[in-house]
């Protein structure tokens, strides 16, 4: 399973959400520090999710990296994230 698979399998499985579009951008950091020739380094979440509602922007992201700290602590470089409840 490669690095996006896993993520986005993650947080279905764990948060349920109603859209959910994981992005690889490792191509666009080609040379940067943390990226690896064969990318899957930097990714972009966008998240609609009712496990959002009522949580601030701090909440929502401590919930995301919460789900995927061991890719955070590994293979992934960099996460930005985009999160919606779907009271938003």
């Amino acid at each position: 399973m490669t690095v996006k698979e896993t993520i986005h399998s993650k947080l279905e499985s764990s948060i349920n959400p109603e859209m959910l579009e994981v992005i690889d951008e490792s191509h666009k950091h080609a040379g940067h520090v943390g990226a690896r020739p064969e990318g899957e380094t930097h990714f972009h979440i966008n998240m609609t999710a009712s496990a959002l509602n009522g949580k601030n922007r701090v909440a929502r992201q401590r919930l995301v990296y919460k789900v995927l700290a061991d890719e955070l602590a590994g293979p992934v470089h960099a996460l930005s994230l985009t999160l919606k409840g779907t009271d938003d």
